[in-house]
């Protein structure tokens, strides 16, 4: 078996190889208030996360408007002991405000005033890792790392990164800071696979298709950013949603392959659609959006399929996915 070292783990940061992702805590768009039953479904996927081995959880502010950091806080609150056992992301920088268009905002006033506001929801004084919620245009890479610097030296935050950005706006935010950023979440999946086309595209020569940003899958493995992928199960398109909500002819292919593998291999399907995601060298850490117990449960065998995938079972799933052979 092939045993993927994650970036994080060479930095030393204890994360494990699967993130629940928090955003749909409190109800997500909806942003419920905080009720007994809004505890209780945040405790039942907590509780399944580390029954599955997931001790790294994946926040921010905009999630339910504060609402999922402050559900996720009522939890910590009433199991004090389970804050030093986990390791807690949460973003910023994507603001949704009433009265205002949606925007995005690195200056230094937003950044240092959305921490103390997640902290303050999440009833914690540090977050272990603080990502920047998508590219801001109007981002000056200076007041990005005073805000950083000031955050560290506070110990409101140990360690930084981003979202969603591209090879060189990392390179022009890393310019300005004494302090490595760490992570980069971007959306990557066996459902959406421009960030593996874009090579073999390129050496064809018609890169204009292209949308992930090109080098940047190379820019961070070169650097040790922790690539994490958000919408990592796809949307639950391999996994039986499809069967409800229908799909393309590739997509139905692509199901019933995963399905047969998981029959295969005595797993889940999730669990294939994962460790095909995390076969990929540059140890992906796959973001897990679902608060079903049962399916943060059916995640769990994903590590053990990453390494004992072979290359032409995985081939398999990218050739089928893409709908075409590869060129």
């Amino acid at each position: 078996m092939q045993k993927r070292i994650m970036p994080l783990e060479r930095r030393g940061i204890a994360a494990s190889r699967l993130v629940l992702g928090c955003m749909k805590l409190c109800g997500g768009i909806k942003a419920n208030p905080i009720t007994e039953d809004e505890i209780l479904l945040a405790e039942r996927a907590v509780d399944a996360a580390l029954e599955a081995g997931i001790t790294m959880f994946d926040h921010a502010d905009v999630y339910a408007r504060g609402q999922a950091e402050a559900v996720f806080g009522e939890v910590l609150r009433r199991r004090p002991q389970l804050r030093d056992r986990i390791v807690i992301q949460s973003k910023c920088g994507y603001r949704v405000e009433s009265g205002s268009p949606k925007m995005y905002d690195f200056s230094r006033d937003h950044i240092l005033r959305a921490v103390d506001r997640s902290l303050a929801r999440l009833g914690t004084d540090r977050l272990d890792i603080l990502l920047l919620h998508r590219p801001d245009p109007l981002m000056e890479p200076d007041e990005i790392a005073e805000a950083f610097d000031r955050l560290r030296t506070a110990g409101k935050a140990s360690h930084f990164g981003v979202s969603n950005l591209g090879a060189d706006q990392i390179r022009y935010i890393q310019q300005a800071l004494d302090m490595p950023l760490v992570v980069n979440q971007l959306d990557l999946s066996l459902g959406k696979l421009d960030w593996l086309d874009s090579g073999v595209l390129m050496n064809r020569r018609i890169d204009h298709t292209v949308r992930f940003p090109e080098g940047t899958l190379e820019h961070c493995r070169m650097h040790d950013i922790q690539l994490q992928a958000w919408g990592s199960l796809a949307q639950g398109r391999f996994t039986g949603r499809l069967e409800e909500a229908g799909g393309t002819e590739a997509e139905r292919k692509t199901s019933e392959r995963v399905r047969q593998m998981a029959q295969e291999k005595e797993t889940t399907p999730e669990a294939i659609v994962l460790g095909w995601l995390m076969k990929h060298p540059a140890a992906i850490q796959p973001v897990i959006g679902t608060l079903n117990p049962g399916r943060i449960a059916a995640c769990a065998d994903a590590v053990r399929q990453s390494e004992t995938m072979t290359r032409e079972e995985w081939y398999g799933l990218y050739q089928t996915s893409r709908g075409q052979e590869i060129p």
